[in-house]
């Protein structure tokens, strides 16, 4: 299917922060609970091993995506990395949730923009789920921000533009419903927003149908990064199934040149 930039409306400003933070929860929920992060974890290790990167600086991380997770799983395997949550709207209360007690895996509270990284924040950079929000200028802007820092950057996306993945997300508001009572930590609030006035579970239904119409290809992919004009940098993008399901994970990987 051709690429369609149409509105996701957690992108746009206005949108209420409650409802935003209650869908990235959910997104955060869902992605942990099925281990959709594997399939990234050896190509992430891979790379990491390849730069000799300690630290982890995921962008657009929502309600914390699949990186308590990753953390976990790159650990297993002999590799220990701190990682820094950063969002242009960054979901405060589930950050704090996710980091309490926790020295390796820490936020900023301040919104940080992917396409323009502040200096300061150095390590390997992620962004999973949500290279796809971004308009071809703006994803160059977001790959040429790290080369020219001299940042290593992974980009993990789930949504695909297949016909096969649109079916199951017509059905997200059920699975939202479903799933509403194990999302932690408990919220009165969710309650209300997903069973009483159900903006959470349309939400999450129309963002859901648009990313796929949004996501990159892999030859788009490295495309865009071929449009950055930093030398120096070396791209790989490609996918990879993720586990038995129909899926398929997309990734685009840029390293310093050695």
């Amino acid at each position: 299917m051709r690429r369609v930039q149409a509105f996701e409306l957690e992108d746009q400003p206005w949108f209420p922060a409650v409802i935003r933070d209650l869908a990235t929860d959910y997104l955060h929920f869902l992605q942990t609970r099925f281990a959709l992060h594997e399939p990234a974890v050896p190509l992430l290790a891979d790379a990491l091993a390849a730069t000799g990167a300690t630290a982890i600086v995921d962008l657009c991380s929502g309600g914390g995506g699949p990186l308590p997770a990753v953390q976990r799983d790159l650990a297993r395997e002999g590799r220990r990395v701190r990682v820094v949550l950063t969002d242009r709207f960054p979901n405060a209360p589930a950050f704090e949730h996710l980091t309490r007690g926790s020295e390796a895996l820490t936020f900023v509270r301040t919104p940080v923009d992917a396409r323009a990284v502040p200096p300061d924040l150095h390590g390997f950079r992620t962004m999973f789920n949500a290279f796809h929000h971004f308009k071809p200028a703006d994803a160059v802007a977001v790959l040429r921000d790290a080369a020219v820092q001299g940042q290593p950057i992974g980009i993990f996306e789930l949504p695909n533009r297949a016909a096969s993945m649109l079916i199951p997300l017509l059905l997200t508001p059920i699975y939202l419903w479903i799933a509403t009572p194990f999302i932690r930590p408990f919220r009165w609030r969710r309650l209300f927003w997903t069973y009483v006035v159900p903006l959470v579970p349309l939400t999450c239904w129309w963002d859901g149908l648009v990313s796929q119409f949004r996501a990159y290809t892999p030859s788009e992919l490295e495309d865009l990064a071929s449009r950055t004009g930093a030398g120096g940098f070396t791209w790989r993008a490609g996918q990879v199934p993720i586990g038995k399901t129909p899926g398929r994970l997309t990734y685009l990987i840029g390293t310093p040149s050695s």
